[in-house]
């Protein structure tokens, strides 16, 4: 890392939901913290990369059961569900901001579980999404930067990617597919994105559908909800080209605040 990124102004992000509805959340209050402990590592690892050693020591002698009180104390209310911003100076100093979220009854796939009977992103899981999302190809590829790996207040490649889709407003059920110079893949603005493709089953000629995501090399961010399936096999990594994308093709979208969610692609819009 160069000395002028370090020394650069920004902070570091993850946002996610605080909702007392979640599984589990009765039994252990870390469950109401939607995946607390990835968000955690997530701050870790970007402080890692960008070279913050005061940062990483101060995390990693604290721990993230310091962290996690300090959500609990500042709360407005543990009786209702938050959107929770964390940020992160360079000397290790958290910032919490708190936004009150609607309950969601169907709320959005959180914490999806593989069975043996279908995939939770299956079709049946869709008719809970009225409307689904619509995604939209950026018109102009960005760069790959660790600004992009990680989630930071250094925003404005993603600003202006969804300025060219015609986002105005974080409430709009829209969101922009960001890809490389490259023609890789990358992300989307506030998302990971998963998509269904046919694959040759381990020694035998057939074909299985599975999801897959883009891998961290293709330039996109190492989300929290990404790791969480990854680890529970509900995707796989596999670079995936822009020229590979099929109008109206289905895919699932995801983050740290709003779980996993259907959306429809749009190339030719």
């Amino acid at each position: 890392m160069s000395q002028s990124c370090s020394e650069a102004a920004f902070q570091i992000i993850s946002s996610l939901r605080f909702d007392p509805a979640l599984p589990n959340a009765s039994s252990s209050h870390n469950a109401a913290y939607y995946l607390f402990p990835y968000h955690y590592d997530r701050l870790l690892a970007a402080a890692t990369d960008f070279q913050w050693t005061l940062a990483v020591s101060r995390l990693q002698e604290r721990g993230h059961d310091h962290l996690l009180g300090i959500l609990d104390r500042e709360i407005p209310s543990p009786s209702q569900p938050w959107r929770i911003r964390l940020l992160m100076d360079e000397t290790g100093e958290i910032k919490s901001e708190f936004t009150s979220l609607a309950p969601s009854p169907s709320n959005l796939l959180l914490l999806p579980t593989l069975g043996e009977a279908s995939h939770p992103f299956s079709s049946s899981d869709q008719a809970r999404f009225s409307p689904r999302w619509v995604l939209r190809l950026d018109s102009q590829p960005t760069t790959p930067s660790l600004f992009t790996r990680h989630k930071t207040t250094r925003r404005g490649a993603y600003d202006a990617s969804r300025a060219r889709a015609g986002i105005r407003s974080s409430q709009e059920a829209v969101e922009v597919l960001i890809y490389s110079v490259s023609g890789e893949v990358m992300e989307g603005s506030i998302t990971t994105p998963y998509f269904k493709r046919s694959r040759r089953r381990p020694g035998s000629e057939d074909l299985e559908e599975v999801w897959v995501t883009p891998p961290l090399s293709s330039g996109g961010n190492a989300g929290t909800t990404r790791r969480f399936s990854l680890a529970t096999g509900l995707c796989v990594e596999e670079v995936v080209g822009v020229d590979d994308l099929v109008d109206g093709e289905e895919v699932w979208l995801s983050n740290g605040v709003r779980g996993f969610f259907p959306a429809v692609l749009q190339i030719d819009a």
